[in-house]
Parts: C-alpha cells; sequence; structure tokens
C-alpha cells in the first residue's frame, strides 16, 4: 500500500490492532439497493466464489430475513467467525449500531457511492475481489462510534442545509436524467442560500450552551485532516475518543463560492465561516418538534434535544495489514 496518513495511523503504536486467528466462515449481509460491483460479481453467486477463492465459507442472510438491522443481527448471532456487510455509509453504521461492543469483528465490502469510511480505513474500493481477501487475511482495528438519541454513525451527522439538500436529493433520486437534476439541484442550493434557512439553536460542547444562528451544523467522528489530496473529508484518526462540530452560522452567496473554492483547494478548515469545537459530548437544542438529521448519509427526523456521544475505540473492524 502507498504510505499514507492511513497506513501511518495503523502502524503507530496507539493505534489499537491486532491480528486473530484465520477466519473461516463467515455471515454476510448485503444491500440489495447498493453496489455496482455486485452486478460485476453476477450477483451473489460470483461473490460466493470470490468469498471461496479467499478461502471463506460464506453464509449469505438472504433478504426474506426481515429488514436490514433485523438481518445484520441475525449475522451478529449466527456464530459466525465475522460479519460481513456490503454497502454504502449509511449500511455500513446500521452494521455498526448492532456490532459496537461486541467481539465480532465486521468486514466490510464498499458498495455505496461515497465510502468514506471504507476509504478513511484504507479499504479497497472499486476491487471487490481485493475487499474479500482484507476479510480473509486483514487485521483488527477498533474504531469509535458516534452516536445521537441511540442512532449510530461513524462519519459525520450533519443538520441544517446538507439534511435539507439530502432530502431533496432522495426525492428526485431516478426520476430524472442526470443532468436535469444536477440543475434542479444547484437551483435549490441557491434558494435555500436566498432564504439563508437560519436556525436558533442552543449548542454545548463541553462548555457552557450558547444561543445561535446555524446554516450548517456538522458533528464528525474525530476531526477531518487539514489538508490531503483527491480527499476533502478525510480521516487519519479514527480513535482519538472525541467529537469535532463544525458550525457555519451565516452562508451567503458570495460566502458559497469562497468556501467552494476553499474546498476545491484543500484548505477550508481556514476559512472564517466555519467555527470548530472538540468535545467528547454535544447537546444540540431547538424549538422545533422534530430536527431533520443526516448520519452517514441517512436522513432522518429525530425530537430535540439531540444529545450526541462518542464511544471509544467500541467497533471492531478489518483493514488491511499495513
Amino acid at each position: 500500500m502507498n504510505d499514507t496518513p492511513v497506513t501511518q495511523a495503523l502502524a503507530d503504536a496507539d493505534a489499537v490492532t491486532q491480528r486473530r486467528p484465520l477466519r473461516r466462515r463467515v455471515a454476510v449481509v448485503l444491500n440489495g439497493a447498493a453496489g455496482a460491483l455486485l452486478a460485476q460479481a453476477d450477483a451473489i453467486g460470483g461473490t460466493r466464489q470470490l468469498f471461496e477463492a479467499a478461502g471463506l465459507e460464506a453464509d449469505f442472510v438472504p433478504s426474506d430475513h426481515g429488514t436490514l438491522p433485523e438481518r445484520i443481527a441475525h449475522a451478529r448471532d449466527s456464530g459466525a467467525d465475522a460479519v460481513v456487510v456490503g454497502g454504502g455509509d449509511g449500511t455500513i453504521a446500521c452494521a455498526a449500531e448492532a456490532l459496537a461492543g461486541d467481539t465480532v469483528p465486521l468486514g466490510i465490502l464498499p458498495l455505496g457511492t461515497m465510502n468514506l469510511m471504507a476509504r478513511d480505513l484504507g479499504l479497497p474500493i472499486d476491487d471487490l475481489a481485493a475487499a474479500i481477501r482484507v476479510v480473509s487475511d486483514g487485521i483488527e482495528r477498533q474504531v469509535d462510534v458516534g452516536e445521537v438519541n441511540g442512532h449510530v454513525f461513524l462519519c459525520a451527522s450533519m443538520l441544517g442545509l446538507p439534511a435539507r439538500l439530502a432530502r431533496y436529493r432522495e426525492q428526485r433520486r431516478g426520476k430524472m436524467l442526470l443532468v436535469v437534476r444536477a440543475w434542479r439541484m444547484a437551483a435549490a442550493t441557491l434558494r435555500a442560500l436566498r432564504r439563508e434557512s437560519l436556525e436558533v439553536v442552543g449548542l454545548s460542547a463541553g462548555a457552557a450552551p450558547k444561543q445561535l444562528r446555524s446554516v450548517s451544523l456538522t458533528i464528525a467522528v474525530n476531526a477531518y485532516d487539514a489538508q490531503q489530496a483527491g480527499r476533502v473529508f478525510a480521516r487519519s484518526r479514527l480513535d482519538g475518543g472525541e467529537l469535532v462540530t463544525y458550525l457555519v452560522r451565516r452562508l451567503r452567496l458570495a460566502d458559497a463560492l469562497r468556501l467552494a473554492r476553499a474546498l476545491a483547494t484543500h484548505s477550508w478548515q481556514n476559512d472564517r465561516q466555519i467555527e470548530q469545537q472538540r468535545a467528547p459530548e454535544v447537546v444540540v437544542q431547538s424549538r422545533r418538534r422534530a430536527m431533520r438529521v443526516m448520519n452517514d448519509g441517512e436522513v432522518m427526523l429525530i425530537a430535540p434535544p439531540l444529545r450526541y456521544r462518542v464511544r471509544p475505540r467500541a467497533l471492531t473492524v478489518l483493514v488491511p495489514s499495513p
């Protein structure tokens, strides 16, 4: 592997990694709503052959075994040496909710659009066979888990403008051409900026609560790297045991254009519109009966107050050997 911040973190003496006895039997849960790579592998039949080639006996939990959380719980309780989940960041967070605090390790097949967690772990993204080999001969690593009112997330929880735009995107997914959808998304963003969709919230992050107006609030599990070529929201430290808030109070059109340029040049954390704060717990108050929250790409409504906490090194994941 290349000498990246991820591999440096894995090799660091503080990183909690260990070898596990050879894994032979794994329980596999695939999210049928995600995964172009599965089509390349001829769905489950071809994927099973890839597991066999890696020396693994794969027990696939079929879709008729209930909802995705129920299937993952079934895999966890099956007595397998590891639970392997294929999907995007939301699917991986769903698996983390079932496996956090458990000794059964989680193997990840990155089959989503962003695959942020998989990238942070240094997993192969566009090679399903290589990802399965990590399940066979990778090492274990303990990573932090974020939680808000009982809902688990591994990367970030977002409120305000990002959550509203994500809901707009999901409502129109597959209903129009990609170009048209992109233009509609841009128009929706501009409308939101013109309205200055500011919400008064009470934020407490390791200090006295304060009232503020916010257009966007992101609570990340450990800090984003200051700069990393090719990736905007990368994290090299996944076991720091802290939450980091990124707050944008106001975002006019000029601010949005400047911030877009800063994102392109990997200097966004120095933008004057973004306020950062670190804490093991965060509380968000609101006058609303429910707040729209996007956890690792999945949008949901949660009644305030939103109580965020980090569970240090609560999840065991399988990663490539450094």
